[in-house]
């Protein structure tokens, strides 16, 4: 392999960028093995078993891949010269990133995605398509990836479920076509969303044209665009297309059917053209003839498919004779038919496995048939950026070929790399490495002459007659050797990118555009300012799994880490330059305003739910934990990090694997010190429902959940009553949060008078609400208070008309419950009318009906804000609640006196106590609920494993939602639904019932009610006589409510003696 620091390939075509995608356990990091083998890196006999790129210590005990790795390889392909007259050597450069299949870390699926033009999805063909296989397929379709389909595992339905041929076959044939059913919902989604979108541009353009024309016919007539219908050919697996790889990456061989159509085609007198499409499918070969034909003409003959006859069968002779039914003469025959090369002393192994490995990577070489596919089927960063930038920077429209509008965008889509060349590059995430093992810090080995010279310098310090026993300079050297020992073991925050146009060099420095930049306003705005930084390049290294090769520069459609962004980005950022020897000296942000782009963030798969406090274990270590905490939350995209109104510091992940990897790195390498980690914060929600058995309301002569409070010396009264949301309402608001948020923020931004501060729907997530689940939403912004409005007169009632009324959403802006102005006199106060979109229609009253001199709208809310956050229950977030307010009364003579007495923050911090106080009671004159957070369990197990994780998941009060027999197999896929609460330990359980036979993914799926009323006691006669006056049955939603508000340091109703009715004495 030739060294890295030749990376530069002249020819962008010659490149490559590829991601492993796939389920956990299907062969990712087995395949790269192989890659790597082919490069020379590892031994060929240690590829599989080696796992060359899983380099943490955690990863290779348990055998999966937790951290996304990049590897860059160098291939010579070998293929017919222009002029005919022989072949020729092209080199190609392969930058590949091997990703974790775990749902736990499928953030660093979709960080390594964006990076990429191309992904090998891989597949069991045993377990075939499972949850994160469609994860994958769906990240991979949204990142515009292009994708090859590798069915590996096949030597399972060899040895193990000892399938024949032809049921291989249709086995096969069933896995591509549910792949390809996966592929195709994606596509009908996209489909749909296109053609809504064009509907409404042309109704723009025709809105437009009607001043032109005399009518909207004629304005119709006049305009002849037409929806273009996009061809789905191209997004389907099919082998006849090159597009799926058959392959055992344990054994090192994989094959596409073009391969046996090349072996067969002078064979059987075809073209080699011709055989590749007929090879797969229904096509047999007719015995008489030596024709192909189709199944039309089998006229009731048995005869096996050309798959079967030309390629299966002989796989199967092979594994035949060397494992199933060890044959040395049918081996020897198979060695010398096929040409292979092999050693006697290999012939004579009695290790069967590692044999047939030997055999099959040398007839099929799993490594050529990828590297081929990749070639052939992924485009080259020029060819790909055409396609894939124009959707990254345009994700709203539905053009297929959209024209580049300046120079920056026309070195963006064709991946330029000329010395003008506006340098770009999108850095993904940010990755923590040890100072000590960055290249430069790494020990050389010295040479002769180094070593002569060093011998000198020695012998001349001891015969220099120094006086040695002065302790100062040993003492000194030993500090200085510590502090050094200090800084080597420190972490160094190197960014991970793509370049997508120009090139970037060492000591030059670059634009740092962050997420949050709108490239539509100039740098020097005041949302922008703090969102564009500078950075100087201190260093730049090409990956190459565990080891960092450093390069003075870096082209156009390589991946690389650069060294120099710490302290400036904090997850991902876009690295812009007017040229390749970066920003030029005295040149301010203006000036090279047209090289500035903004490519966005990364989007979470998932969002972190299980959530822990820690403490140092030395309370003087709480400096050390907090900067280790810092740079966790940097170097894994995700985990949140936090500081809760309590002092504890929290730390947010995605799941129980997860949390260990999170506080292994914190305890070894981010923080360095002993850390105690509490019992797993789970989230709840609370809501009320209406319910048969009720207490009567707690106001007399007023409907249910009607609540009457007042300020501080009866200067404000008011009245609020609460209800339970209808359906309807509830689901259309939480699949919508993300649209809620950016409304609330463009309402904050036109508040501050700055146009700029719009951010992604994300940035709300830091607040406290981290625990919601991420929906895709089902309209626009423009579009959301329309269809609101609709579902309110859908619910009916009084809910018909509140869609004008309503005040605020919450917790925090944007949540599940409302905030309804029903007051009868004046003008309502609207959250639609106060946002920026709706005030040049209907301005926006700031007196709202109370007396325009002391308007406490503001602390109204402020109170119904605080009482959702922290419900009444165990102070969690409520869910599912509306709150009218139906009076409002100040005395304004009395609150004069009041700023008179310079008391008026007494009697606005009593009206938002107040507030909160009638919302919490509200919701408990409903029958309260509690809501918990569920994750489906996807379980993988034999049928005689199957009782046993029935019986796991019923202990856990999870419960069955369905089954499905893999068929062809003894494997079944069991869904399930499991509360959060109940699932630490979970995966540890099952594996250890089921002998390690069942392992589960578990994924966040949202919040469940409980129906059961946490403060229910048995009152009626059947109640009292079949449980008793202390109700030996437990109450499930007190024991957790009880658990929050004891976590909490809430009070506790709880009887310290259960059972006093007689008196226990010890035996004497």
């Amino acid at each position: 392999m030739a060294s890295p620091l030749s990376f530069e390939t002249p020819d962008p075509e010659n490149i490559r960028i590829i991601t492993t995608l796939g389920h956990v356990d299907h062969g990712k990091t087995t395949l790269m093995d192989v890659l790597l083998a082919a490069n020379n890196i590892i031994s060929p006999r240690m590829a599989g078993k080696l796992r060359y790129l899983d380099s943490r210590e955690d990863e290779i005990e348990r055998g999966i891949t937790m951290e996304s790795s990049a590897v860059s390889l160098r291939f010579q392909v070998t293929g017919r010269s222009g002029s005919g007259d022989g072949n020729s050597q092209t080199t190609y450069v392969i930058n590949m990133i091997d990703t974790p299949g775990h749902v736990d870390f499928s953030t660093e699926v979709s960080t390594a995605s964006r990076l990429c033009d191309g992904a090998l999805i891989l597949v069991d063909v045993v377990e075939g398509v499972c949850t994160q296989t469609v994860s994958v397929l769906q990240q991979a379709w949204r990142d515009s990836l292009r994708p090859v389909l590798v069915i590996n595992k096949l030597d399972r339905l060899i040895v193990e479920l000892k399938l024949s041929p032809v049921e291989a076959y249709h086995h096969i044939s069933r896995l591509i076509e549910q792949v390809n059913a996966v592929m195709g919902g994606f596509f009908a989604s996209a489909r749909m969303e296109d053609d809504l979108r064009w509907r409404e541009e042309r109704e723009k353009r025709l809105a437009a044209k009607k001043d032109q024309y005399a009518d909207e016919g004629e304005a119709t007539a006049n305009d002849a665009d037409t929806f273009k219908e996009k061809d789905d050919e191209d997004i389907y697996f099919a082998p006849e297309r090159g597009n799926v790889v058959f392959a055992s990456a344990v054994d090192g061989w994989g094959f596409r059917v073009g391969k046996f159509a090349q072996l067969y085609s002078a064979k059987l007198g075809l073209k080699e053209a011709n055989l590749r499409r007929v090879l797969w499918g229904d096509f047999y070969l007719d015995p008489k003839t030596k024709r192909v034909i189709s199944y039309k003409h089998l006229k009731g003959r048995t005869l096996k498919p050309l798959f079967v006859q030309f390629v299966l069968d002989n796989i199967w002779a092979v594994y035949d004779a060397v494992v199933l039914n060890p044959n040395t003469e049918k081996i020897a025959k198979i060695v010398s038919t096929l040409n292979l090369k092999v050693s006697p002393r290999d012939l004579k192994t009695k290790d069967n496995r590692q044999l047939v490995s030997l055999l099959c990577s040398q007839w099929l070489p799993l490594s050529t048939c990828i590297i081929q596919s990749v070639i052939d089927i992924v485009p080259s960063p020029p060819a790909a950026q055409a396609f894939r930038l124009p959707r990254m920077l345009y994700p709203d429209s539905f053009e297929q070929g959209i024209v580049p509008k300046n120079r920056l965008e026309q070195d963006l889509f064709t991946s330029n790399l000329g010395p003008d060349a506006n340098v770009v590059a999108y850095v993904s995430k940010m990755i923590a490495v040890p100072r000590k093992e960055l290249p430069e810090n790494k020990s050389r080995s010295l040479t002769v002459d180094e070593m002569r010279t060093r011998g000198r310098e020695a012998r001349r310090e001891r015969f220099s007659g120094e006086d040695t026993n002065d302790p100062l300079p040993t003492l000194q050297g030993t500090m200085e050797a510590l502090e050094t020992q200090e800084k080597a073991d420190d972490e160094v925050i190197l960014g991970f990118a793509r370049l997508y146009s120009g090139s970037i060099t060492t000591d030059t420095e670059v634009y740092c555009v962050l997420p949050k930049y709108n490239a539509s306003l100039p740098p020097e705005h005041p949302s922008n300012v703090h969102n564009l930084v500078t950075a100087e390049v201190d260093g730049l290294y090409i990956m190459m799994g565990r080891e960092l090769h450093p390069v003075k520069t870096i082209q156009a459609g390589h991946t690389f880490a650069i060294r120099g962004l710490g302290g400036k980005v904090w997850r991902n950022a876009t690295l812009c330059a007017p040229v390749c020897t970066g920003i030029p000296r005295g040149s301010d942000a203006n000036h090279n305003q047209a090289c500035l782009i903004n490519l966005g963030g990364a989007n979470r798969m998932t969002s972190p739910i299980v959530r822990v406090a820690l403490e140092p274990v030395i309370p003087a270590d709480m400096p050390k934990l907090v900067a280790g905490l810092a740079l966790l939350a940097q170097a894994d995209p995700c985990v949140e990090t936090f500081q809760q109104q309590t002092g504890e510091h929290v730390i947010l992940t995605a799941g129980e694997l997860h949390l260990e990897r999170c506080l292994k790195d914190l305890r070894e390498r981010f923080a360095r010190v002993e850390i105690q980690a509490s019992k797993p914060i789970v989230p709840f929600r609370e809501t009320a429902v209406k319910a048969a058995d009720m207490p009567p309301p707690k106001t007399p002569n007023a409907t249910r959940g009607t609540m009457k409070g007042t300020s501080s010396q009866n200067l404000v009264s008011f009245t609020i009553r609460a209800a339970p949301l209808p359906n309807t309402i509830h689901q259309f608001i939480l699949q919508n949060l993300a649209v809620l948020r950016v409304l609330l923020q463009e309402r904050r931004a036109a508040d501050r008078d700055t146009l700029g501060g719009i951010v992604n729907p994300g940035e709300g997530e830091r607040t406290g609400m981290q625990d919601d689940i991420f929906h895709s939403p089902s309209v626009r912004p423009e579009q959301f208070w329309d269809v609101l409005k609709d579902k309110c007169k859908e619910a009916g009632g009084e809910w018909s008309g509140i869609a004008d009324r309503i005040w605020a959403f919450g917790p925090h802006g944007a949540g599940g419950c409302i905030l309804i102005d029903a007051r009868k006199d004046g003008f309502p106060l609207s959250s639609r009318r106060r946002s920026p979109r709706e005030r040049s229609v209907n301005p926006y009253d700031e007196g709202g009906g109370c007396d325009g001199r002391y308007d406490l709208s503001g602390h109204i809310e402020t109170g119904f804000q605080l009482a959702t956050f922290q419900g009444p229950l165990c102070a969690e977030p409520m869910d599912g609640l509306a709150y009218f307010v139906e009076n409002v009364e100040i005395d304004s003579q009395a609150i004069q006196k009041e700023i008179v007495q310079n008391r008026l923050t007494q009697v606005t911090g009593s009206v938002i106590s107040g507030v909160r106080d009638a919302c919490r009671s509200g919701l408990l004159d409903w029958s309260p609920r509690l809501k918990l957070a569920m994750y489906s369990c996807d379980i993988q197990a034999s049928t005689d494993v199957l009782g046993k994780v029935y019986g796991v998941i019923a202990r856990r009060r999870g419960r069955i939602v369905g089954e499905e027999m893999k068929e062809g197999t003894t494997f079944f896929t069991v869904s399930a639904l499991l509360p959060v609460v109940e699932s630490f330990g979970f995966a540890d359980d099952i594996r250890k019932r089921t002998s390690g036979a069942a392992s589960p993914q578990l994924i966040f799926s949202g919040y469940e009610l409980l129906d059961q009323d946490p403060f229910w006691v048995p009152t009626t006669e059947e109640e009292l006589e079949d449980l008793g006056e202390k109700a030996d049955r437990s109450n499930l939603a007190k024991e957790y409510m009880d658990a929050v508000r004891e976590r909490k340091g809430m009070f506790v109703d709880r009887k310290i003696v259960q059972f006093a009715e007689k008196q226990r004495t010890l035996k004497r």
